[in-house]
């Protein structure tokens, strides 16, 4: 039964129905003139021969592995544009080339900045890679095997304990809690200026992360001095826990934070002594201080919200007090070279 245009009840759209080569179709053409409707029959037409004989490879694009992708539950961030971009685009068509084409295109700013690797990675490579992954488990492609821009080693700057109260002791009243919630408990600074009152429960001394990086909620329990300083800003049933020096709420950024506490933080280090430490940093000296203080690795991807060893192994890296007994047998306890019990050394005579 070849294609045929049809119309239904209430809808002013042309419907496919029909069957080619045993592949039996309804659906929607999405159009209401009659004459496009006919040209794209005649377009499915030969999608459904070709089909029929190479298989779904043959036909199937990136948007349809996109819808597919997010219908079986698949990460939405990032993916719009790329869908606008690649469209009906088949799979077999896109290679490297294209990628690039489309790094090209996504790979700046509003500013016209260059994105920083980890970016392009986030926001352009991770979710065409998970899109073709997906099709290629439907058997609509092969495996993508997809080239991505190096990333620099994570950057890992923390401060002392003793650093850390000169920064508070100077911070503004309203940027004070703020900086001993970040140093105490790890949170991003998006996490803390979008925080409301009912993700913290300060007679549990615990809060809840639920709008989070990698999209998974977590809870930390809280010490006692940040209690205090929560219960200073007068615990509410819900609304932003840290607010302006108006007690207006921090401006919204797409889930983003930084520039919104920009200025008091200047001020802060500057009174402080204290140079090129960012709110971000906050996060690392507290991971720092935990893993120093617990060696446990499994509680620290638990407590920060890491899914990767690797992501947490640069804080072990940086602490590496418990390993401080196994160096001390390099050169004896004492560290003198010549001791009783030293070996003398043999002496090679040059043979003639």
């Amino acid at each position: 039964m070849p294609l045929k245009l049809t119309r239904r009840h209430h809808s002013p759209y042309w419907y496919l129905r029909g069957s080619i080569r045993g592949l039996r179709i309804d659906e929607s053409t999405g159009l209401s003139d009659r004459k496009a409707a006919q040209e794209c029959l005649a377009l499915r037409e030969a999608e459904l021969v070709t089909q029929s004989i190479h298989g779904a490879r043959a036909i199937k694009t990136f948007a349809d592995a996109a819808v597919s992708y997010l219908e079986g539950g698949g990460e939405a961030e990032h993916l719009t544009p790329l869908i606008d971009f690649f469209g009906v685009t088949k799979l077999a068509q896109i290679d490297a080339d294209l990628i690039d084409r489309a790094v090209k295109k996504f790979g700046r700013t509003a500013t016209g900045k260059a994105k920083a690797p980890a970016t392009l990675n986030r926001q352009i490579y991770t979710p065409i890679a998970a899109v073709l992954h997906h099709a290629a488990q439907k058997g609509w492609c092969a495996k993508p095997v997809i080239a991505r821009p190096k990333q620099p080693n994570g950057r890992v700057r923390s401060v002392t304990r003793q650093e850390a109260e000169r920064l508070i002791a100077v911070a503004a009243p309203h940027l004070r809690p703020l900086v001993i919630f970040l140093l105490s408990t790890g949170a991003r600074l998006s996490e803390a200026l979008y925080l409301d009152w009912r993700d913290v429960d300060l007679k549990a001394g615990r809060v809840a992360f639920h709008e989070t990086k990698n999209g998974e909620s977590r809870g930390v329990p809280l010490h006692g001095r940040v209690i205090s300083e929560l219960k200073k800003l007068g615990p509410a049933t819900e609304g932003a826990v840290f607010r302006r020096p108006d007690g207006k709420p921090y401006a919204d950024r797409n889930g983003l934070g930084g520039g919104q506490v920009k200025t008091a933080w200047a001020t802060m280090l500057k009174r402080a002594g204290i140079k090129d430490f960012t709110p971000h940093d906050c996060r690392h000296t507290w991971a720092t201080w935990y893993y120093a203080e617990t060696r446990d690795m499994l509680g620290l991807m638990r407590l920060g919200g890491w899914k990767s060893h690797e992501m947490v192994a640069r804080y072990a890296h940086v602490n590496p007090d418990d390993l401080a007994p196994s160096i001390q047998g390099i050169w004896g306890k004492s560290g003198d070279a010549t001791t009783k019990n030293a070996k003398k050394p043999t002496i090679f005579k040059e043979v003639a």
